[in-house]
């Protein structure tokens, strides 16, 4: 497998990981929207959960845009 290649299945699995925790914090939640409804309804490991899936979200968009864009100035 090339490096690139191991780069993409990484970051796709960080993304994968943070959805699920996404949906493993909310699956008990009876009320989606508006978001500070949600929020006063997850528990504090429920909460943790979310916020870090979250992360995960983020952090994978983030590195997948900053390595486009070095690769795009070569």
């Amino acid at each position: 497998m090339t490096p690139e290649k191991k780069r993409r299945v990484a970051t796709a699995g960080i993304f994968l990981s943070g959805v699920l925790a996404c949906l493993d914090a909310v699956k008990d939640a009876r009320i989606f929207w508006p978001p500070d409804v949600l929020w006063e309804g997850l528990g504090n490991p429920n909460r943790l959960k979310l916020g870090a899936g979250i992360a995960l979200i983020v952090v994978s968009f983030v590195t997948s845009a900053l390595r486009r864009r070095a690769a795009s100035e070569r």
